[in-house]
């Protein structure tokens, strides 16, 4: 009898553990993934740019002091294994992992950590990435050329750094971007200008070949810092800008996952397979028109709001982007922790807009005769256009000017606009993401729409010296609310990133930051998959 119970308990627990996703797990295969963002990619060298394209790729070659954990939805340690903070908040003592090895057999210390971040600081032209470092003691004067040393980097040992700080933030929100990575001096030094078609990181997948136009791919590393890790042999990128030959390489299971636009989401949504293989995220970029105050009727608060309260911004998300958008409550989108669920959202009510007219005396409207945009389809002209309608029964006309982005970048942060469309980054730092809107943040640092509010800036100065995570998002929430209640722009939407995946991959994350900013590491693909052996 006791043989029997001890087989049966043997199959159970093995049945049990087979079934299990840690005891699942299946290691090998190629993932053929995509870069939806064009049709080339710059450089793997992500310090040198600002494009997404080129961080997409690259953030699964090198790898930085942090990374985004997407289950948690906050950054996270990678390269060290601990970090200590001083009570200022503005030293940081990091001990590296001992085990981090370089694709070229190099082990990874303290001393490469320091050169890669002064290489950012001392870049000419100015490094996209010196953004993220630039809070760093020193880092400034290191820029421009006053002295030669990093004052804020600091070796204690071969694996143990400090990073000391001009004033106390949150470093993780700095440093986790992709832009932030730690690079072999040698291997840039060798060629600097090689550097960024041929790569060498050390992050889960080494660089094989890049076939302009067409292709990127990338081959396990054996030597990666992570135990049994990364699972898959071989990663694919399949430069595809286009949503049409996506769509069709996706069905034809050339892609293994795709990302959704609005053209094709309907028609996934309604698909009986594809629609369980799909994940969704409020991403952290919020759609919006932005008014200038120097135009005078904008100047008044009353007729922001009428705006606001005029257009069903829920409506045009359903019938011209199909769904695909979450409508917007405020600035901060769902997945920010300082996001309000209970907060200001303008509903439809022509009534209270009309009123609203008439009582800041523009009962009659006026002629907004400079309002620019792009052509985007999510958050361009045609957004203008649906828009128009409901904004001639409160008197408004607009005159549209479509443009490219760069020009309209160089308008905006001229000042030389009525109103502007646009998708702002909306994240991950609460705090940080509001500071663009404190008053002494000129047009050309972000205050787009000139926002000026004591009450506002108050909060957020509060909150820069909250003693916890949770007091701080507390104090952005109310300062949210005012800046939702002046009403400086229209609130239209936060984008709904959206991938589908063939049922053979496993463990794709829902990146508020950006969908696309996927860490492979953990992904890996079953046996069903056809490309589930090949290497």
């Amino acid at each position: 009898m006791k043989k029997w119970i001890t087989i049966l308990t043997t199959v159970f627990v093995t049945a049990f553990l087979l079934s299990s996703s840690a005891y699942a797990v299946r290691k090998g295969g190629t993932l053929n993934f995509m870069a939806p963002y064009g049709g080339s990619l710059t450089t793997l060298d992500p310090t040198i740019t600002s494009r997404y394209q080129d961080y997409l790729v690259a953030m699964n070659i090198h790898r930085g002091l942090y990374r985004w954990d997407a289950k948690n939805n906050v950054p996270v340690l990678d390269l060290p294994e601990s970090v200590d903070i001083s009570a200022d908040k503005k030293t940081y003592t990091f001990k590296l992992r001992p085990n981090i090895k370089f694709h070229n057999g190099r082990l990874m210390n303290s001393d490469d950590v320091i050169w890669s971040f002064t290489r950012i600081a001392t870049m000419k032209p100015t490094a996209p990435a010196f953004r993220y470092i630039n809070a760093i003691q020193g880092a400034k004067d290191l820029h421009t050329g006053k002295i030669s040393t990093f004052p804020g980097m600091k070796k204690i040992d071969d694996l143990t750094f400090q990073i000391v700080l001009e004033a106390p933030i949150d470093l993780k929100y700095s440093l986790w971007f992709p832009a932030v990575v730690i690079f072999p001096k040698e291997e840039v030094e060798a060629d600097p200008d090689a550097f960024g078609i041929n790569p060498v990181g050390c992050g889960p997948f080494k660089f094989v070949k890049w076939i302009k136009g067409s292709e990127i791919i990338l081959e396990k590393f054996d030597d990666f810092y992570m135990e049994g890790q990364p699972y898959l042999d071989k990663v694919t990128y399949k430069i595809m800008g286009e949503a049409a030959a996506r769509d069709l390489a996706f069905k034809a299971k050339e892609l293994d996952a795709t990302i959704v636009g609005a053209v094709n989401y309907p028609e996934y949504k309604a698909d009986p397979t594809i629609s369980k293989n799909m994940i969704e995220v409020a991403e952290m970029f919020t759609r919006l028109v932005g008014m200038n105050p120097d135009f005078k009727p904008f100047a008044d608060k009353r007729v922001r709001q009428a705006i606001n309260y005029a257009i069903p911004a829920d409506l045009i998300i359903k019938k011209i982007l199909k769904g695909k958008a979450f409508p917007a409550r405020g600035y901060l989108p769902p997945t920010s922790p300082a996001f309000d669920p209970e907060g200001k959202k303008y509903e439809f009510n022509m009534d209270k807009a009309k009123a609203l007219m008439k009582e800041a005396g523009y009962e009659k409207g006026f002629v907004v005769k400079r309002a620019i945009g792009t052509a985007n389809k999510s958050w361009g002209t045609g957004i203008y256009e649906a828009m128009m309608p409901y904004l001639k029964k409160i008197g408004i006309e607009l005159n549209i000017q479509q443009m490219e982005g760069a020009a309209m970048d160089a308008r905006i942060r001229a000042s030389d606009f009525d109103m502007f469309i646009w998708s702002l980054d909306s994240g991950p730092d609460s705090l940080e993401t509001m500071s663009r809107w404190k008053s002494d943040v000129d047009v050309g640092s972000g205050n787009y729409v000139k926002f000026n509010n004591a009450e506002y800036d108050k909060l957020l100065n509060q909150a820069a010296e909250a003693s916890t995570e949770a007091k701080k998002n507390e104090l952005v929430k109310k300062a949210n609310a005012i800046f939702t209640e002046e009403a400086p722009v229209w609130f239209f939407n936060y984008n709904k990133a959206v991938m589908a995946f063939h049922p053979w991959v496993h463990n794709l994350s829902k990146v508020a930051p950006e969908m696309m900013f996927q860490d492979l590491t953990a992904v890996w693909v079953d046996e069903t998959s056809p490309r589930a052996n090949e290497k």
